[in-house]
This record gives C-alpha cells, structure tokens and sequence, in this order.
C-alpha cells in the first residue's frame, strides 16, 4: 500500500503555500507537523470579492470519525505528537443532510448530491428532480448558462448518483444509461453541459447505449480510457472513463489508471483556459464504497487519495486567488468508530501494514482464488488458523449459489463472506462499526479562497447551490 510520507517535516500548509508561490499545482503533499497558518489567515486571507471559479469536493461518506481516524492514520509513530492531516487546518465548520423522503430520514447519496446541486430537499433515490420528480435546475447548469466551463470528475462511475445530480434529471438513480443520454443529448446555449467528463462507468457510453463516447467524439471531444491519454491530450473538453464501472480503490489502482488528484489536475488545466471561469465537481466516491463493508483499510486508502486531491486544489486556490475550494461529506457511511468492545484502544498500524483492502480480498475469494492464499497475501500480518477457517465456511456457502440465478442470496452471502475477512483487521485494530449504511451525523466542511466566510458554523446542505449561484451574479 502507498502511504504518504510519515517522516516529512514541512507542514502541509508550508508545503501547498511554497508550491503555488512558484506556480507548481500538480503536486503530492505529505502530512506535516500541523504549524500551518491560523485560522482567521486560512479563512479571509487573499482576494475577498466573488470567487470566478469554484471547486467543490465531495467525499462521499466521509463523516467526521473518517477524518479523525486519517489523522492518526497518516501520523508518524516515532514523534510524540499527532500530526495534522491536510484538511485540519482548513476547517470552517460543519453541514447537515437531511432528506425529504417519507420512508427514510436518513439520505442517500442521490437525494444529498441533488440537495448539493439544487438547494432543494428530495427523496432518496432522486437525481435532480424534487418529491413530485419535477426536474431542478443544477448549479453546474447555471454556471454553463452563465458563460463558465464545468467539469465532473470521480472515482465512481461518471453516471453514479453523485456526479449525476450536477446534469441529469431521472426519478431513479439506477437509471444509468438514461443519465449518459442526457449529458450528451441535453444542451445549453447550444453546447453540452459538462465539458470534462472523468471517471468510470464506460459501460454506459458504449455501443449498448447508442455508443455516446463516439458521439462525443464526433462533437470535438478527446476519448480516453488511460492515463497517458489524458496526459497527452490539452483539448478542453475531454471524454476519460478509466473503468468498465467503478474505478478500483486508489491502493489497488493499476498504473495505467489516473488518482483522483490526477484526474482534478487534468480538469484545471481544461478548465482555467476558460476567461469567464468554471465549476468544478471532484468526488472521492470509494470512501463510501469502503464505508459500507466496514473496510476499514480501504477506507484509509481512500482517504489518502482524496487528502491528495485536497492539497492540490488547495494549492491550486493559493496560486488562483479567485478560486474558492470547499469540501465537505454528503454524508457518512458505516459507523465508524476508533474503538470497539470497551477498549479504549485504537490501533492504525496494523491497517497500514495490510497489503489489500477486504474489498480486492472478497472479489478474489469470489472468483474462486484459494482463500489461504488470498489472505495470506493480502493481510499485512499473521491471521489465525481459526479465523482462516470462518472465512473459508462463508466461501464454501459462496461457490454453491449462482450470481445471477441466485440474485439477492448471492449477495446476502457474499456480504457474511466479506464480513468474515474484514474481522480480522478490524479486531487488530479495534475498529467498531455501527451500520453497513450511511448514518445521520453531520460533516466537516473544509475550504479556502474568497466567500469561504459564508461556510462557517452549522450549515446545511441546502444552502451550497445558493451560495455559489450567489457568485455567478
């Protein structure tokens, strides 16, 4: 597992101040010793007018014990002191979620990412339409009616419910194709309405659905599928789906594939050739996708990737200062606890030591791969005899059902396996979790630039999309 830099003494503020001071963005930052600047320099330092360009970051499920535990995560074990994480010094407050869905009072991530986009409350499972599946007009849309360039960029499929509740207006977030239909068929001011498109989920752009990456193609869009594709092309609006669905989580990436902060890096340098500015949307999706098996190394890798990203936009900002960053969760997912059973006790070396994540261990088992060996080779420690034998039991009852003649058995087994796996690092390092679905706390916005006052204290949800239409004006 790629870890950051534990020995690195320069703080992550340092760091990202000395980087945009000689015009370098595309940078990977390690975790400091936390001597960054105050708060009230973080906060209203630089440009105080409307920001020309924003960049919104969602880490999805990212609730706030996810970023307690990175910072004793990314922390170096030989110093007496818990170092900073990159966001610790770009607090600005916290952000409600709530929903407005009749059955369920916690949301989802449809429901949140059109609360998001829209400023309106809807039901779960809704991607930018209200309780009476009316569509609502998105921030993204509004920037591009405004002149501005816009660009999605995730580590989900480019169709999964967050990236789609900033252009498609469906009833059902399941609705994939339909949603690719829509951000090539809908137009605004005779132009389509996201001009950088990164992330998986080609399956939904390809011939079974009327081959959109062709049609992009065809309309002056650059189509890649790797990473040096991306790299090789400067055409502002660019086409990149690295993934037939999800892109893998960050420590089981192949190398031909971009990090997210890659991808955020692309999109800038498209992006900022815009005059008028733009809006942009960046998610770090699989630390919800981590979240819900209660992976406890998965998730710590996705916070890492989604950290890098944070100090590259930060960065970005600092050199930008007309740019506004804000990031923040549109919920959390799982639970998650430093601690469990009593023990006052929570112990991060043993996730750092993990070679896999219990995700890449469970799609292996599944496949039929020998269970000894998986976790052997994915554990980054000795797991009993004992234990081995509990996950072997849930494989045994994997192999004799059917994916897809089986359906929601399947899945219901394939959880208990992956349950299996993940006991053991989770009992190492005494990791508690309460759910495997999202949970109702609030989440810690982070930011930088002009207007990033507004985002202080308690706010909601609702409240992103006016704010930011409030600098379109």
């Amino acid at each position: 597992m790629k870890f950051l830099n534990k020995l690195a003494t320069t703080s992550i503020a340092s760091s990202i101040l000395a980087s945009s001071l000689v015009g370098i963005s595309n940078v990977s930052y390690a975790s400091g010793s936390g001597n960054g600047p105050a708060q009230s320099d973080v906060t209203y330092m630089g440009n105080t007018e409307n920001p020309k360009n924003i960049i919104f970051m969602v880490g999805d499920g990212m609730g706030p014990s996810y970023n307690t535990a990175y910072r004793h995560f990314q922390d170096d074990p030989n110093t007496k002191d818990i170092e900073r994480s990159a966001f610790d010094d770009y607090l600005v407050g916290t952000q409600t979620s709530d929903n407005d869905d009749n059955k369920e009072n916690i949301t989802d991530s449809a429901a949140a990412g059109t609360a998001l986009s829209t400023g309106e409350r809807t039901y779960n499972g809704a991607v930018g339409v209200d309780n009476n599946k009316e569509r609502l007009e998105t921030i993204l849309e509004k920037a591009k009616k405004n002149g501005k360039s816009t660009g999605l960029v995730s580590t989900a499929e480019i169709t999964d419910a967050t990236p789609a509740a900033y252009a498609a207006h469906v009833d059902s977030r399941d609705k994939k194709n339909e949603i690719a239909s829509q951000f090539y068929n809908e137009m605004i001011n005779g132009q389509h309405k996201v001009d950088v498109l990164l992330g998986g989920g080609s399956k939904y752009f390809g011939k079974e659905n009327g081959n959109l990456d062709q049609k992009f193609n065809n309309d002056g869009y650059d189509v890649v599928d790797t990473k040096q594709e991306l790299l090789n092309t400067n055409n502002p609006q660019v086409l990149g789906l690295f993934s037939e669905k999800n892109m893998p989580l960050a420590m089981e990436a192949p190398e031909d594939d971009p990090s997210l902060a890659e991808m955020q890096t692309s999109a800038l340098n498209r992006l900022e050739q815009n005059q008028n500015g733009f809006f942009l949307m960046v998610e770090g999706a699989s630390i919800d996708k981590a979240g819900h098996p209660n992976d406890i190394t998965g998730a710590m890798s996705e916070m890492e990737s989604f950290e890098e990203a944070f100090a590259n936009a930060t960065a970005y900002a600092k050199s930008h200062p007309d740019t506004l960053i804000v990031a923040t969760a549109d919920h959390e997912t799982g639970g998650l606890a430093m601690g469990k059973d009593g023990k006052y006790e929570w112990h991060p070396e043993p996730i750092r030591q993990m070679k896999h994540s219990g995700n890449y261990m469970t799609e292996a088992i599944a496949k039929g791969e020998d269970v000894t060996k998986v976790i052997n080779d994915g554990y980054g420690f000795e797991v009993s005899e004992k234990q081995i034998q509990a996950i072997q039991k849930e494989a045994d009852k994997l192999s004799q059902l059917d994916e897809e003649k089986d359906g929601e058995k399947y899945e219901e087994q394939l959880s208990k396996l992956q349950d299996a796996i993940q006991k053991p690092i989770n009992d190492k390092s005494n990791t508690g979790w309460t759910s495997t679905g999202h949970t109702g706390v609030d989440s810690n916005v982070y930011g930088y630039g002009p207007g990033i006052e507004n985002f202080s204290g308690v706010t909601d949800n609702i409240d992103n999309s006016p704010i930011f239409e409030s600098y379109l004006k």
